[in-house]
């Protein structure tokens, strides 16, 4: 299946989570602290990191912090912590996800497969000239995304966005001039069984105005219309 890099302090979620995965099919490294968890991942990069917030040593925000330096692997952060301060500063930090303990195994597990098959089906795209269809571009608002080579430019200029908040664009821009609702936003994103709450969105969304918008206080490209959702401008 995947090769899964599981960052966990407390043994027993750690073994825990370690047998679910295998006993999935996939592959896992698992560690209990963030030096391990960096020297494991630069001696093999997963295709997702599952990666606990509060780590002795090297806490889980600075991990995710090097890692997206040099990598765009799903990084889904597990946390007790559930304040909204915490998941800003894990999703700001380059996490795609976020859940709180105590969570529903089956989801979790749910939510590996999921961006591992994105993962996957992106780099099979980004990878195959011979596949490559000219045709597979997505424009509006002075941006266009090329959605089989995975690539973003803003008035010219290319622009690196990890998997979610290209996913994120990607449906805007598909539906470009048409108010999207919350609820929308979310089932296609994370799935109809998502529990968390919309913030997870609404940091998305604020990260990636930060790299669409020439003013991300004054946005004019992805509009907040109050009480439904979003809505990228088709212009």
């Amino acid at each position: 299946m995947a090769d899964v890099l599981l960052v966990e302090d407390d043994d027993t979620l750690r073994e825990t989570l370690s047998y679910l995965l295998r006993r999935e099919g996939h592959e896992v490294r698992a560690v209990a602290d963030g030096v391990s968890a960096l020297d494991e991942f630069d001696l093999k990069h997963p295709e997702v990191i599952l990666l606990d917030l509060m780590l002795p040593g090297v806490d889980g925000a600075e991990i995710a912090r090097r890692v997206r330096l040099v990598s765009e692997v799903p990084i889904i952060m597990l946390t007790a912590k559930n304040s909204e301060a915490d998941v800003v500063l894990g999703l700001e930090l380059g996490a795609d996800d976020y859940v709180t303990k105590p969570f529903s195994t089956p989801e979790l597990l749910a939510r590996v497969r999921s961006v591992v098959r994105r993962g996957r089906t992106r780099k099979a795209a980004a990878g195959s000239d011979a596949q490559y269809d000219d045709s597979a571009m997505l424009r509006a608002s002075g941006i266009e995304m090329d959605i089989e080579r995975h690539r973003v430019s803003v008035d010219n200029v290319e622009v690196k966005l990890p998997l979610r908040e290209f996913e994120l664009l990607e449906l805007l821009l598909r539906n470009a001039g048409r108010v999207l609702t919350r609820s929308q936003l979310v089932d296609r994103l994370w799935g109809t069984n998502y529990v968390g709450d919309t913030k997870t969105l609404d940091v998305h969304v604020r990260r990636l105005r930060s790299k669409i918008e020439r003013d991300p206080a004054s946005p004019e490209r992805l509009l907040t219309v109050r009480g439904l959702g979003y809505q990228l401008a088709d212009v």
